[in-house]
């Protein structure tokens, strides 16, 4: 399991999809990754997810 501060370390992986529980926005409302506030949501299997419109960062909220 990764922790806050080795994500502070390393690039974001882009494939991943970060649990927001674990690793809660920097910045709220915002992408940890390029900073945006553009989203696209969906929800699948009863999980909502959330992904940079930017990036394509995906968190499951």
């Amino acid at each position: 399991m990764i922790n806050l501060e080795e994500i502070k370390e390393q690039e974001i992986d882009l494939t991943k999809v970060y649990d927001y529980a674990e690793f809660p926005d920097k910045v709220s409302g915002r992408c940890d990754n390029c900073n945006s506030s553009y989203f696209k949501s969906s929800v699948k299997g009863g999980v909502f997810l959330r992904e940079c419109r930017e990036c394509s960062m995906k968190k499951s909220i």
